[in-house]
């Protein structure tokens, strides 16, 4: 199953460009006022192919999709709304999706934000903020994971327990010496929201809005799904962090997150297990990459029709939001599952391969 899983994934991403990210915020860049109209652009005044939108289009809408928004500097170039929210209306603008995974991005951003402030450091133990005994391992064993490996999947927790995103001490077992081993946990990033409420003194919802979404004009609710603490949105509040994002933490000349240091860290490889992982976020263009739920490392980059310096916030059943600063692009996809696989990891490319056809 694994050998054919590579060969599928090497097929898929044998081309890969090599752009290289520039630094600091893009001139001419467009933020959207907090209410009002957001700016758009057109595919015909940016000089792309219009004759293969309409193939995006029709992927999209067939693949299960609820919304698509596509940024260039800023500004919507292209807008779509497909199928019914849960209670059976047309999925619109004002309609809010989870995030699922892609979350994860958000709340490293935000940890970033309260090492900024001082509120924590990426080296403290997680017992400072969570108790001792917060695992069911040994204290040398659970002194040894730090914020730093909550942020980088690698607190060597065992990953395959009956509930893997049980937050309880006696589903958090010891499988290696934390920093040693990468595994997509969920239990132990779940944590990091506590983390960050014991850290500043306020719940992670106030904090999230004051610190991140007020600042941006987003809105966003942290949602309890059982052991998950789940984002939810409406689609362009998901595409208001991909531009926040794209310009490192920078909001339309007020600053969000102060630290480059922190967001050049968190968009480089952090750990030499998976190239392809920074703190809570995917990276393209790498030499290897690993995947949820296995150990085996590929020979590949996580998408490589995309920009090789594109970054990526990735969530269950398709939630994406794809960043590429050598284009100043964004887009984010929101949906149900587009096929019949436990993680759709080819989706992303699948997506890049038709947007190849139209940008120029």
């Amino acid at each position: 199953m694994r050998n054919l899983l590579l060969v599928l994934l090497v097929a898929i991403t044998a081309s890969c460009s090599k752009n290289t990210p520039e630094p600091g915020t893009p001139s001419g860049m467009y933020f959207p006022p907090a209410s009002g109209v957001w700016e758009t652009t057109s595919p015909e005044a940016l000089g792309w192919n219009t004759s293969a939108i309409s193939a995006l289009e029709d992927f999209l809408s067939n693949t299960n999709t609820r919304a698509f928004i596509l940024l260039q500097n800023g500004r919507i170039v292209m807008e779509k709304y497909y199928g019914t929210t849960a209670t059976g209306a047309p999925f619109t603008a004002s309609s809010n999706w989870y995030w699922a995974s892609a979350g994860k991005t958000a709340t490293a951003l935000l940890t970033g934000i309260a090492r900024d402030e001082g509120h924590l450091a990426l080296t403290d133990k997680t017992s400072r903020y969570l108790g001792n005994g917060w695992t069911s391992l040994s204290a040398a064993q659970e002194d040894r994971i730090q914020i730093i490996h909550q942020l980088t999947m690698t607190t060597g927790l065992n990953d395959a327990t009956a509930e893997q995103d049980c937050t309880n001490p006696p589903c958090l077992q010891y499988k290696a010496d934390a920093g040693t081993r990468w595994a997509y946990h969920n239990a132990p990033y779940t944590l990091l929201d506590k983390v960050i409420a014991n850290a500043t003194g306020q719940s992670f919802q106030a904090y999230f809005n004051k610190s991140l979404a007020d600042k941006i004009g987003m809105q966003g609710l942290w949602v309890k799904v059982d052991y998950n603490n789940v984002l939810y949105s409406t689609p362009r509040s998901m595409a208001r962090f991909g531009l926040l994002m794209l310009n490192r933490g920078d909001w339309d000349g007020k600053t969000v997150l102060a630290g480059k240091d922190y967001f050049n860290q968190m968009t480089n490889t952090s750990q030499n297990l998976n190239l392809s992982y920074g703190y809570l976020t995917w990276l393209n263009g790498k030499a290897s990459s690993m995947y949820p739920g296995l150990q085996a490392v590929f020979p590949i980059p996580i998408a490589g029709k995309a920009p090789a310096d594109m970054y990526a916030a990735m969530g269950k059943n398709g939630q994406l939001i794809n960043v590429v600063p050598s284009k100043n692009l964004v887009f984010i996809r929101m949906g149900d599952n587009p096929d019949v696989s436990l993680v759709p990891v080819t989706y992303q490319n699948d997506i890049w391969e038709r947007l190849n056809a139209i940008i120029r």
